[in-house]
């Protein structure tokens, strides 16, 4: 299959009946007219309206605008768009679009790219300049500067590669800096605000005195919570002293069956409950010995 465009005769032929017209409605008539068979289709047209929409405004004669419209053009580049508008106007008053007046529009000489976005609008510079070398094939006269054009586009294409060297080797540098920081996570400092021991140190401190204060807190919370502990097992002793004391001078419990269980309620309240199981396995034990004896004898 091929493609086929409509030619400049053809929206000329067009244009005569439909004098009111922009070119950009021409072509869409043209094309929903059109019928091909199996062999052929319609190429894509919406660059050329995008381009023809643009410098509707633009005062040119329709086939001029044709041969315009045909630019190759990435829209998607402001400069460049920006780049086509002004050659338009420039053509449009019939002034040539001399070395000088383009050196001017791009800011000529140019540096070496120092990021990502430098290097794009030398690329942009590049294509704009690629567009005034196609357009000097179609109108020779109103482009005569090709030489010198050529030769800065030569210049241009020396600027890109050594910025792209310089970019290549500051990622480089970046991704070892990165490697050394990840390798050596220890030796690296840490600015910021650090907590420790109540105040806020303002100046800088690596992760190893991090995690020292850190332990440092955790074993102060465990001693805190320690004697929250003992302080509660006391509590509730000096609580039960009363009763005790009742229970001893009633004669249910004797001085020593009340030492014990005040040895086994502290050993629960500071061990867990493990520790009261193992205190209260070892009674059984013994009352179980005990036992044994008397059968003996």
């Amino acid at each position: 299959a091929a493609g086929l465009h409509p030619t400049a005769d053809q929206i000329e032929m067009f244009a005569y009946q439909l004098p009111d017209a922009t070119l950009s409605n021409l072509i869409d008539i043209f094309v929903s007219l059109s019928q091909v068979d199996g062999l052929y289709f319609v190429c894509n047209i919406d660059d050329f309206k995008f381009l023809a929409d643009m410098i509707q405004h633009i005062p040119l004669n329709l086939r001029v605008r044709y041969v315009f419209c045909t630019a190759p053009i990435n829209r998607k580049h402001p400069f460049v768009c920006t780049s086509f508008l002004k050659f338009a106007r420039q053509f449009s008053r019939n002034e040539p679009l001399t070395f000088n007046w383009l050196c001017r529009h791009i800011n000529w000489p140019l540096t070496p790219p120092k990021n990502i976005k430098d290097l794009v609008h030398l690329e942009a510079v590049h294509d704009v300049l690629d567009l005034y070398l196609w357009l000097s094939y179609r109108f020779m006269d109103m482009f005569p500067d090709v030489n010198h054009v050529r030769d800065i586009q030569t210049e241009l294409d020396s600027i890109i590669q050594i910025g792209v060297k310089n970019i290549t080797r500051l990622i480089r540098a970046s991704d070892s800096i990165s490697t050394a920081a990840t390798t050596g996570f220890d030796d690296v400092p840490v600015r910021g605000r650090i907590r420790t021991n109540g105040r806020i140190n303002m100046e800088g401190t690596n992760t190893k005195d991090q995690v020292f204060s850190g332990s440092r807190r955790i074993r102060g919370s465990k001693a805190l919570g320690y004697k929250a502990v003992v302080c509660k097992a006391g509590t509730s002793q000096r609580a039960g002293d009363s009763l005790s004391t009742r229970l001893v001078q009633q004669g249910h419990l004797t001085a020593e069956l009340l030492q014990q269980l005040q040895e086994e309620w502290s050993a629960s309240q500071v061990h867990g409950p493990q520790a009261q199981r193992d205190s209260v396995a070892q009674d059984r034990d013994k009352s179980t010995s005990k036992g044994l004896r008397k059968k003996k004898k």
